[in-house]
């Protein structure tokens, strides 16, 4: 599942019972552009990284094209909550992302930068007016041509049900229950298609519930109109993080798909700069630290690598 697709369901968050803010995956590829300037009500606040020191060894790994303005500069799309967007007052990016951008900027030794830019301008860009791209890029053959990656999060897709499960939601056999979904996304997509095997099974069919909004999706579950919602995994443990313990994920991370930070292509100084930042903030505890506090640890991985194979 590509970034771009997430986009534009990211762009219309909004706050709902309890301030619940949503997110969820899109179909296509070609999208409108989000506005980055979206500001996003949360009560949660950025990690504190304040622990993580210098490396000299990582640090060292460093080419000087990247230390000698001792600044990260990282280009983000700060549109796409809970990964990168704009706190209230419109100026000040938050997320897991620019959490994790910061972090590795303290094992550097260097002061990040994160820059808010349109998507799809990032990754010509870094190299040149960026040092790094990160901004949820999913790792794809096609980018893979252009870029070089350093693994960092497994983002799929997930169902929020109430908590508890009151209702015995089982994503293994969901005929006879009602799901909420947005339209237009490949979850509706996917949720058609239990539905029609349910009924070439003689059971009850899936009572689709499809809103434009993620916002109603999520309050459906909360209020009982549907037995469970169906979305991206990182914004739907978001919305749980903020749910004040009225939901939960059942049934894991789905078809998930490897997310990783930009690098320009055939940097390889930097590139193993950034593996070995990201791998000693998953082995200290940084990273989970950082994914638990936006409730994206479902997402999480062991191994930060480059270029992964596979993919």
């Amino acid at each position: 599942m590509s970034r771009k697709n997430m986009r534009l369901a990211f762009a219309t968050i909004a706050i709902i019972a309890l301030a619940v803010p949503l997110a969820a995956c899109g179909t296509s590829d070609a999208s409108s552009s989000s506005d980055s300037s979206k500001k996003e009500s949360t009560s949660i606040q950025s990690t504190d990284i304040s622990s993580v020191k210098k490396d000299d060894e990582i640090a060292a790994m460093l080419p000087k094209s990247v230390t000698e303005d001792d600044k990260l500069t990282v280009g983000m799309d700060t549109s796409y909550a809970p990964a990168e967007f704009l706190a209230e007052d419109g100026k000040t990016a938050m997320g897991f992302d620019v959490d994790l951008a910061k972090a590795m900027g303290n094992v550097f030794g260097l002061e990040t930068e994160a820059l808010t830019s349109n998507f799809d301008s990032i990754i010509p860009s870094v190299g040149s007016k960026y040092d790094l791209g990160i901004s949820s890029f999913t790792i794809t053959k096609e980018r893979s041509k252009a870029v070089d990656f350093v693994s960092y999060l497994n983002n799929g897709n997930a169902y929020i049900v109430r908590k508890g499960n009151p209702t015995n939601v089982d994503i293994k056999n969901l005929c006879g229950k009602t799901v909420a979904v947005q339209s237009g996304t490949t979850q509706e997509d996917s949720v058609k298609k239990v539905s029609e095997q349910c009924k070439t099974n003689d059971k009850d069919a899936v009572d689709i519930l499809s809103y434009k909004r993620m916002t109603d999706m999520t309050t459906a579950v909360v209020t009982g109109k549907a037995d469970a919602s169906y979305s991206g995994v990182a914004g739907n443990g978001y919305a749980v993080r903020l749910s004040d313990g009225q939901l939960e994920i059942t049934g894991g991370n789905i078809d998930g798909a490897l997310e990783g930070i930009v690098i320009r292509k055939g940097d390889t100084q930097t590139a193993k700069a950034v593996q070995a930042a990201v791998q000693k903030l998953i082995d200290d505890g940084t990273y989970m630290k950082i994914l638990k506090n936006w409730g994206s640890d479902v997402g999480a991985v062991k191994t930060a690598e480059i270029n992964p194979e596979g993919v």
